[in-house]
């Protein structure tokens, strides 16, 4: 599996902020703009924790395994699989998100004498706030379920970093 990229990501969340602060500035002039819901950043933040609590007790399972610890619970391959997965999945529709309201927020900081819009842009910017944590949760559960490489298949080399799950 390949590893999250840092410039997908941020390619993801400066071309959906694009588009949404474009978007934002069309549907104001034809209408009303949508709003920023409260749970947005709610619902990110607490996406960000399940990924972290899931890379702890990973993190902790695999040192207990690697120290041969008595009594030490195995990391099953296919659930450190899944979790990866469900980081990688998470992290890029949290760039996605995170530039939506990026963007909608960028578009909101022109009216902030108004109090609803005020608390939009508050809305929008605490949602940017937890989609990268989001991102920064699910790439240290990524490092932590790293395999390190096979020295047979790479011809005795150095036995660093290696690829993900």
């Amino acid at each position: 599996m390949r590893e999250l990229r840092i410039r997908t990501l941020a390619a993801v969340f400066v071309v959906a902020g694009v588009l949404s602060w474009a978007g934002a500035r069309l549907w104001n002039a034809v209408g009303t703009l949508p709003r920023v819901p409260l749970a947005a950043p709610i619902v990110l933040a607490l996406i960000a924790v399940v990924l972290l609590a899931t890379a702890l007790s990973l993190r902790a399972r695999l040192k207990a395994q690697r120290e041969r610890r008595p009594g030490a619970r195995g990391v099953d391959p296919l659930v450190a699989a899944r979790a990866v997965v469900f980081g990688h999945a998470s992290a890029l529709v949290a760039a996605l998100v995170s530039g939506m309201y990026g963007g909608t927020g960028v578009f909101l900081l022109e009216s902030l004498e108004i109090p609803s819009r005020r608390d939009q842009a508050i809305y929008a910017g605490f949602s940017v706030v937890a989609g990268i944590a989001v991102i920064a949760a699910a790439i240290f559960l990524e490092r932590v379920c790293r395999l390190p490489e096979d020295d047979d298949t790479n011809g005795g080399g150095g036995g660093g970093a290696a690829r993900a799950v």
